[in-house]
């Protein structure tokens, strides 16, 4: 546990779990593509779920140029978070039931990736982040497809972590109650991949799908 960025990332709720490391928010930024934006549209909040991909210090996430989010978040200050679910925590009251998890929080100001060769780049990385080498085989983006798409990064200088393992955190007097107690592991599972039924004959699945993991 390093000293928190900033004010607003100083974690006051288990502040003991709290972690503001490079090391450890990259590693779960790494294992878990799917985010949240979280924003302000026409006075209201809305939080829009996405992926988001990491490259040094900043994330990147891609969206329809028309789209609420992208037109929200080119203009005001974002809150981006991303979790992962490790288990769920049986305690002997329910006052402390818990999860087993890895979050990061991340503020900041997106910026728009303007340059064409870094946007095409940065989707390329993108796609093969999942599939390594799917770039190439896919039918090539057309130019029309990069104009529709927005490219937002962030970066990540002003975050937190938050990382929980381990059993029930019970009162001292609990131990003493007859429930049983304990943490139920939860894990994500990637089955084996499914053809689309109008996958042209003789065309083979690449050896990399199969191989797809996540982090």
């Amino acid at each position: 546990m390093s000293s928190p960025p900033s004010a607003r990332t100083r974690v006051r709720r288990y502040h003991h779990i709290a972690h503001y490391d490079a090391a450890t928010i990259h590693a779960i930024l790494d294992a878990m593509p799917m985010c949240n934006v979280g924003y302000v549209h026409e006075g209201q909040p809305v939080v829009t779920p996405t992926l988001q991909w990491r490259e040094g210090d900043r994330i990147y996430w891609h969206g329809s140029s028309a789209s609420r989010m992208i037109r929200a978040v080119k203009s005001q200050p974002v809150c981006v978070t991303v979790t992962i679910f490790d288990g769920l925590v049986l305690a002997r009251s329910a006052y402390n039931y818990n999860i087993n998890h890895r979050s990061v929080m991340i503020f900041g100001v997106a910026e728009m990736v303007e340059d064409p060769q870094e946007k095409r780049r940065q989707l390329q990385r993108f796609v093969d982040g999942f599939i390594p080498g799917q770039w190439d085989r896919l039918r090539p983006v057309t130019e029309q497809e990069l104009k529709a798409t927005t490219l937002m990064s962030l970066p990540i200088t002003e975050a937190s972590a938050k990382v929980r393992t381990g059993p029930p955190e019970d009162e001292a007097a609990d131990y003493a109650f007859p429930v049983w107690a304990g943490v139920v592991p939860v894990r994500m599972a990637i089955d084996a991949p499914v053809p689309d039924p109008r996958n042209l004959p003789g065309v083979e699945m690449p050896p990399e799908v199969r191989a797809f993991k996540i982090g």
